[in-house]
Order: structure tokens, then C-alpha cells, then sequence
């Protein structure tokens, strides 16, 4: 049980395809996981997951510790069964929800205690906690409780980094099932020496896989590789490794360049739902009046039913009448779209043009006017940020 093989590796980068076995079924690394955030992947059903190729899922612990319980859950026979899910599932700890949602935190070095963003109702997490929620809700791959810090404050990076490590080595003795993979998360924000430390440390604890968390919450693109450069030739090379909530169709291309196995992010489904469509040449926004008498489907070739059966014109007016068919048949394409582009990556690993693939994708993959705004104020941002700190 959760055996990793690496299957073929790439010879000019750090890319590689690999087989990882779960009690649900194995994964075909590298694969992306759609986000099912309160068990459920917004707008589609399991049977839609299972007919655009999903392998994966990933559930909130957060947000069902908060919201139906996670022992409820755990009565209805797990997450599996709970949602109706038949494959592979993962859930977080719940450590990244607590700092960004929670109405109210206070960190110590036992846990965190937070307020609810639903109702105000006072909760708390420990390591132990944590382990507990996931092992309730049953998933077959699980997170140790971890503290994301802001990437760019050194000071407040090393004080989480040693709550994360010291929390890591509890949720590992806190663990009771042996049919859940625990995963260590590096963090270390953009500083290549702490995520160098964090990397080794929780490599020195021999967890079933590892996670790279704390990164896209902020830093540029530019240093998001570069930190990746650093952390992921520290792990080991027996274990899957999973960047999280990064899911850009470029940033998939370019972490799986530097030897990522799993992703997930709630991306494809959220641009969805306000009319952004994937393609291999960029993002469509179909509430352009250009596609108003578009015949097209969203991407010539695609092999999604939104493809299939309906016309760029078609999706565009389902959207400005709020019909709730547009955002369903856009979230269909949007998922289909990722998991072929793994299925991709994967064949062009295997054949050994992955490079070629990587360089001709990235050029011809535009990003849109929202994108290149959204960079050059993170960017800005970025700049500022670095400048308060010297």
C-alpha cells in the first residue's frame, strides 16, 4: 500500500511519471486534483469527475470539521462514501483555512485557536486534532497540520517554520490508520535556506509523500520556480511530491519541469463560474460580445461534452441570461482541460519530448489582459513588500 514508482523520467529536466498505489485505486503521476472543497467539486457530480477523467479529488478538512462535522461524516462511512466518490481522495489539514478564513486566530506552540468565519463559534486545532479530523473523514491520502506564513517576512517565516516541524512530528505519532498516507509540508516561504531546512528535516522523518505549501499566496511567479528550484531536489526521490493550491495551466507545465507529482487547485472551476474557459492557446472570456455569434465550440478538437455539443455563441448567452447550465458545461470543459493536459505531460514524458512540449505549450499559451494585470500587480506588490523588509 502506497508504494511510489517512478515509471519514466525525463532526461533534460526534472520531470517524471510515476504509479502510486492507494486504497482506491492508483494514481498515474503527474496528476492534477480537481477541488472538492465541501465534498463536492462545484457545479459536477461524481459521475461528471469520473466521464472527464478525474482521478484525484481533494476535500477541505476545515471547512467539513466546521460544516457538517467530520464525525458525521465519519458515521456515513467516510468522505467516499459521504460525496459518492469510488476513487482516491485527499484532504488538507485544515492549517491553511484557519489563517486566511478564521475570523479570529491565536497561535502557541501546542495548536491554534480560532473563530469560525460561518458563525463566530470558538474552535481550536492541534496537531493531534488534525490527524483525528482527517482520520474521520477517511481520506486516503492526508496533511500534517503546517503554519503558512507570509512568504515574504523572513522573522515570522522561522518562527512558523519551527511550529510546522515540531507539529509535523506529532501528527506522525498521532497517527492510527495505516490505510492513510500522512504528508509532511515544506514550508519556508521564498527563503531558499529555511525551505532547504524544512525540506531535509521533514525528509529526516520518513513520511509517505511531501507537500510544498506557502507558495502562489502572493511571491511572483519567478519566485515560486525559483523556490521549487531549491526545495524539491532536497526530497527524496521515492516519495510523490505535491505542490499545493498551484494550478495555472503554465505553472502545471513548469512544476512538473522541476519534478512535481500531484497538484490541485480550485482555478479551473472558479474561472469557470465567471465565464473563463480554458484552451491551449489561453484564456477565453466568453462574456465578450465577440463570441456572441461564435460558432466554435470553446476548443476545436476537445473531447468534453461542453465541446461536443454546444458553441462558443451558445455558452456565451447561457452566462448573460445566469443560466446555471453555463457555469456546469464550462466547469466540465475547465476540469476535462487540465486532466488532458496531465494526460499529456504524461505521454510526452514517456516518449521522452517533454521538453519540446514544455517550450512549445508555453509559447503559444497566451494569457489574458486580467493575467497580465493580476502579474504585474503581484509584482508590485512584491517589490513593496521587499522593500519594507530591508
Amino acid at each position: 500500500m502506497f508504494e511510489f514508482h517512478t515509471i519514466a523520467q525525463d532526461l533534460q529536466t526534472a520531470a517524471r511519471t510515476g504509479r502510486f498505489e492507494t486504497p482506491h485505486g492508483a494514481l498515474l503521476t503527474p496528476v492534477f486534483a480537481p477541488v472538492g472543497t465541501q465534498a463536492t467539486v462545484k457545479t459536477l457530480t461524481p459521475r461528471d469527475l469520473s466521464e472527464v477523467g478525474a482521478t484525484l479529488v481533494l476535500s477541505n478538512t476545515f471547512h467539513l470539521y466546521l460544516r457538517p462535522g467530520t464525525d458525521l461524516v465519519r458515521d456515513f462511512g467516510g468522505v467516499h462514501a459521504f460525496m459518492g466518490w469510488p476513487g482516491p481522495m485527499l484532504t488538507d489539514s485544515g492549517g491553511f483555512q484557519v489563517f486566511s478564513l478564521a475570523l479570529m486566530r491565536k497561535l502557541d506552540a501546542d495548536g491554534v485557536t480560532f473563530r469560525s468565519h460561518i458563525d463566530g463559534s470558538l474552535h481550536r486545532f492541534t496537531p493531534e486534532s488534525a490527524v483525528a479530523s482527517q482520520e474521520a473523514l477517511g481520506a486516503d491520502i492526508i496533511m500534517c497540520l503546517d503554519e503558512c506564513a507570509e512568504p515574504l517576512d523572513r522573522k515570522y517565516n522561522e518562527e512558523a517554520l519551527r511550529r510546522t516541524h515540531a507539529w509535523a512530528v506529532r501528527c506522525k505519532a498521532a497517527q492510527r490508520r495505516p490505510d492513510q498516507a500522512l504528508f509532511g509540508i515544506v514550508q519556508g516561504g521564498i527563503f531558499h535556506d529555511l525551505r532547504v531546512e524544512s525540506a531535509r528535516t521533514l525528509a529526516g522523518l520518513d513520511f509517505r509523500g511531501y507537500a510544498i505549501g506557502g507558495l502562489s499566496v502572493g511571491e511572483t511567479k519567478a519566485d515560486m520556480y525559483a523556490t521549487l528550484d531549491i526545495t524539491v531536489p532536497e526530497l527524496p526521490l521515492n516519495k510523490p511530491r505535491y505542490l499545493m493550491g498551484v494550478g495555472a495551466p503554465e505553472d502545471l507545465i513548469e512544476g512538473v519541469a522541476r519534478g512535481i507529482d500531484i497538484f490541485d487547485c480550485v482555478l479551473p472551476t472558479r474561472v469557470a463560474r465567471n465565464g473563463g474557459l480554458f484552451t491551449c492557446g489561453g484564456r477565453l472570456n466568453l462574456r465578450n460580445a465577440k463570441f456572441a455569434a461564435d460558432p466554435l465550440p470553446v476548443e476545436p478538437g476537445c473531447d468534453c461534452y461542453c465541446c461536443q455539443h454546444f458553441s462558443r455563441a451558445y455558452l456565451r448567452h447561457l452566462f448573460k441570461a445566469g443560466e446555471i447550465l453555463g457555469l456546469h458545461l464550462a466547469t466540465v470543459h475547465n476540469v476535462r482541460f487540465m486532466i488532458r493536459l496531465m494526460r499529456e505531460i504524461r505521454d510526452h514524458i514517456a516518449s521522452g519530448t517533454f521538453p519540446a512540449f514544455r517550450e512549445q505549450f508555453l509559447a503559444g499559451y497566451r494569457l489574458s489582459n486580467q493575467e497580465v494585470r493580476h502579474a504585474q500587480r503581484e509584482r508590485y506588490v512584491a517589490r513593496l513588500r521587499a522593500e519594507a523588509n530591508t
